[in-house]
């Protein structure tokens, strides 16, 4: 999304190392975290292409729009699957915001304008830095140790053995907050 070098290289080391972990999830015997996480990983990834410094590779112009598309048909897989679970509603709105950064950087002048100007900022570019930022704090509290928030021991995998690693939800849930903290980082430099 045009930031600095160096900080964009790792936003983009950051969302491919979830993408990569979010594909692991998907091998979970449990259809729901398989189906979260593989929604998971195409964010991941994607955000990981579109993190990539202007300075390093310039997109040609029609990358946008078919990012555009993509996660709009992700939005709307998100959309079907929100009617069995609550949190792919989350997946919703990180698609949708996907779908209108891919928009946004598609009508940008140049790779090195600000689309923006001194106007401020957009009041959607708001309120999705607003929602994600809410929802990495609300992340990061959900991982405070089972212990020091007196719920007690997890419960273990599937089969009342150890979890594995598709099945760990302290690792899935340092995952959404790793794209959430990402998504506000893109939301910051659009």
């Amino acid at each position: 999304m045009h930031a600095p070098a160096s900080p964009g290289w790792l936003l983009v080391a950051l969302c491919a190392a979830t993408g990569a972990y979010c594909l692991l999830r998907m091998r979970s015997p449990v259809q729901e975290q398989r189906r979260a996480a593989g929604g998971e990983a195409v964010m991941g990834f994607g955000m990981a292409a579109m993190a990539v410094p202007a300075a390093a590779f310039t997109p040609p112009a029609w990358t946008w729009p078919v990012y555009a598309v993509v996660f709009g048909a992700v939005a709307l897989r998100a959309l079907w699957s929100a009617r069995t679970s609550a949190h792919h509603l989350h997946h919703l709105v990180g698609s949708a915001a996907m779908v209108y950064m891919s928009l946004t950087m598609a009508a940008s002048p140049g790779p090195h304008e600000h689309m923006h100007g001194g106007a401020g900022i957009p009041l959607l570019t708001g309120a999705l830095l607003l929602y994600f930022a809410g929802y990495v704090l609300r992340s990061g509290a959900r991982l405070v140790p089972a212990a020091a928030t007196g719920q007690g021991p997890s419960t273990g995998g599937p089969t009342g053995g150890p979890p594995g690693w598709g099945d760990r939800p302290e690792l899935a849930r340092a995952c959404r907050l790793s794209m959430g903290m990402a998504m506000v980082a893109m939301l910051l430099t659009l």
